[in-house]
């Protein structure tokens, strides 16, 4: 704060030194000074992160047994639809597996049937009925088993989207759980940015997040879809973002970009008044304030001196009073002034 004023101290004894000269004229006992009335805003800060856009869904296929990679129905850059076959391995071992479990579960699940009818008749005993309920259980999951060990030789399109890589070719022996390739979804892709902490626990405050691309020119509004609750290795928090659904900017996964994201910085609202209507006194900062032809001095709180040749006051004054904004050098407490009338667009210089 004590750079603030000594800059604001600087600015507004150069200031007042030269706007003194062109704005104050003096005619009898009255001094005209230059007015400006007080403008509203509201306390807003905007940091800025790089992003990347990736995929709404990016899975990697495996199958969920092992063996030999019969072939790869797919290449790299490849479009899919739901349901297509993507791969299949070696299927002659499971076959055998799966006729071997049929033909057990078939044989078992008779002779349990007929176990259970004798017992209805009250002929089989319980311990009998027992036997072949159990028993029918236990050979009916063995052969659920293996007619999905068969069926899992074969791994298929989840979703409508494209071949970002394949990773084996025929005839590589492949474990259960090993990626063979990976996919990515062709939904509208999403916007990702890792954050601070420092921002992570301002979440409550984000009021906007905008993407910029290089391709486009004008910003585009996101909507935030989740924060990661833990942090990456870098101390920092992953937010995934969505475009909307009705923008014609469609950018490619693996794109770079840089996200604006707007805080509001609670209920705080300041105010924005010409830099020329600030000076110094001891190392404070105050305006004058024109009301009924007079000038009545007042100290203000500066939060940030603006290159436009504003200034933020965040205590001191409220939206619609009105301040001399030139001359406040050769002014003092309750004197009478009159205010310069504006200048005139058509009038130029005055003359009429």
């Amino acid at each position: 704060m004590k750079r603030v004023v000594l800059k604001l101290c600087i600015v507004a004894t150069i200031l007042g030194f030269y706007s003194c000269q062109e704005s104050q004229k003096t005619t009898g006992k009255n001094t005209w000074v230059k007015v400006d009335t007080v403008k509203s805003t509201t306390s807003q800060e905007t940091l800025q992160y790089p992003a990347k856009v990736r995929a709404s869904q990016e899975v990697n296929m495996a199958f969920k047994v092992s063996g030999i990679l019969q072939q790869v129905f797919v290449e790299e850059g490849q479009r899919l639809k739901k349901g297509d076959l993507l791969a299949q391995i070696d299927s002659r071992d499971y076959e055998l597996l799966f006729q071997a479990a049929e033909s057990e579960y078939l044989g078992v699940k008779s002779e349990a049937e007929r176990v259970m009818a004798l017992y209805t008749d009250n002929v089989a005993t319980t311990s009998d009925y027992d036997k072949a309920r159990y028993g029918l259980k236990q050979i009916t999951a063995k052969y659920e088993n293996a007619k999905n060990q068969l069926a899992d030789t074969k791994i298929y399109a989840p979703f409508d989207g494209v071949v970002k890589a394949t990773f084996f070719d025929s005839p590589t022996v492949v474990g259960a759980g090993m990626p063979v390739l990976s996919l990515l979804s062709s939904d509208m892709p999403e916007v990702e940015i890792y954050v601070p902490s420092s921002t992570f626990y301002r979440l409550g405050d984000i009021a906007s997040y905008r993407v910029k691309f290089d391709f486009c020119d004008e910003p585009i509004p996101l909507s935030r879809i989740s924060v990661s609750p833990n942090a990456n290795a870098n101390q920092l928090y992953a937010i995934r973002l969505a475009l909307p659904t009705d923008t014609e900017v469609h950018p490619a996964v693996g794109m770079s970009a840089m996200v604006d994201i707007t805080f509001n910085n609670g209920n705080n609202h300041t105010v924005t008044i010409p830099a020329s209507a600030l000076f110094c006194q001891n190392n404070e900062s105050f305006v004058w304030i024109y009301a009924a032809g007079t000038v009545t001095l007042r100290k203000v709180t500066v939060s940030a001196l603006h290159t436009d040749g504003t200034a933020t006051i965040t205590d001191g004054l409220a939206t619609g009073e009105t301040i001399v904004t030139a001359g406040v050098k050769s002014l003092r407490n309750n004197q009478t002034v009159k205010p310069l009338r504006p200048k005139s667009i058509t009038n130029i210089g005055g003359l009429l």
